[in-house]
């Protein structure tokens, strides 16, 4: 799974290539994304824990993160998940409550806190709060509902 969403990821990003077909199954797509988004979402809060930093689940669910911002930077794909019910509610809640697990505990969702000395840890929810807050604030362009929400 988390190799398939690799894969969307690297065709999306290359927006020269996708051809109008192509960008219909994407947003045919977009809504299964969502859903299993908001299925998982709780599982990267999972990798605080030391002993669940390989959790399949939660890699899973922060490559579909990934594939959810790229989607939502592409005009095509936005206005269709800007209205889809409870994507922004659960990318809010996410934040807060990974904002709150780095408080906690180490914060590993961070890059400033995963440098120890001079080498950098390369965990795999480095960035997720980041990826988070593009989402919410794609979601949130240019929508004059969504921002009120938030």
């Amino acid at each position: 799974r988390v190799t398939l969403l690799e894969l969307m990821m690297v065709k999306l990003s290359d927006k020269d290539s996708v051809i109008s077909e192509e960008m219909n199954v994407f947003v045919r797509h977009a809504d299964f994304l969502a859903v299993c988004f908001q299925e998982k979402c709780g599982a990267v809060l999972k990798l605080t824990a030391a002993a669940d930093a390989e959790d399949e689940e939660a890699l899973v669910t922060i490559r579909l993160l990934d594939v959810l911002c790229e989607m939502t930077s592409n005009n095509g794909q936005l206005e269709h998940l800007q209205a889809f019910p409870g994507l922004l509610e659960t990318a809010v809640d996410t934040l807060r409550l990974t904002h709150l697990a780095g408080k906690q505990d180490v914060n590993i969702f961070t890059a400033t806190h995963a440098v120890t000395g001079q080498e950098e840890i390369s965990h795999p929810a480095v960035g997720f709060k980041s990826h988070l807050i593009r989402l919410i604030g794609n979601l949130c362009y240019k929508n004059k509902e969504n921002q009120e929400k938030v």
